[in-house]
């Protein structure tokens, strides 16, 4: 008898069960091999996900403009302030001598231009007098029934880290478009810097940029 014959039936059961069984042990230490891979993986990017929201690399880069969308100063956010950055606050002492002195038939662009101007005046200050006067004694309203005046800002120079004095060039014309005068002007103006703290004064005033003395006078 040969040894494939002396084998019995039980033996041959027991080896087909082995490599059954041991097939199956195979394939799941496979998969919890897979598994422990995987959860690994996961692992490490859920770490490094939460190691570049605590170590941002995002910068802001910060572009100040001017009425006319020019661009007047431009920066990374941790570069660009307004206390540092002059650019910044000689495009804003510009801006507010033009809506000052602009006069315009449009009483909805002339309201707004008012409002531009008191919001960037410091309280209780010599501007907030100056301007007073000014509008008082030369009401734009009433100049825009008869004539336009527009503006252009020639030089804004720094007298010192908080004063300036601004050249500017003022063209009048009739409601037909007709000139009739031109005239050359200057100004000397003083700020300080006080940036918002609540959302009201950051929607009329971002920069915090306020005018504290104001004086002009026509160039003769």
């Amino acid at each position: 008898m040969s040894t494939s014959e002396a084998v019995s039936p039980y033996i041959a059961a027991r080896h087909e069960w082995d490599e059954r069984y041991g097939s199956l042990i195979t394939q799941a230490g496979n998969w919890r091999r897979a598994f422990l891979i995987s959860a690994a993986i996961a692992l490490v990017a859920v770490a490094g996900a939460i190691w570049l929201s605590v170590h941002s690399r995002t910068r802001v880069f910060v572009v100040a403009l001017d009425q006319l969308g020019r661009s007047v100063a431009a920066g990374y956010a941790d570069q660009t302030s307004v206390a540092s950055d002059d650019r910044v606050r000689r495009s804003s002492i510009l801006n507010w001598v033009e809506s000052l002195r602009t006069v315009t038939s449009d009483t909805v662009a002339q309201t707004k231009a008012i409002r531009a101007v008191y919001a960037q005046i410091a309280q209780g200050s010599g501007a907030m007098n100056a301007i007073n006067d000014f509008y008082r004694g030369d009401p734009p309203q009433a100049r825009g029934k008869t004539e336009t005046v527009s503006v252009e800002v020639n030089t804004v120079l720094p007298t010192s880290d908080r004063s300036y004095e601004v050249d500017w060039t003022e063209t009048t014309r009739d409601l037909q478009g007709v000139v009739t005068a031109t005239a050359r002007w200057k100004g000397s103006f003083m700020i300080a810097v006080d940036p918002p703290t609540d959302e009201a004064a950051a929607r009329v005033n971002p920069l915090g940029i306020y005018v504290t003395n104001a004086s002009w006078s026509r160039v003769l």
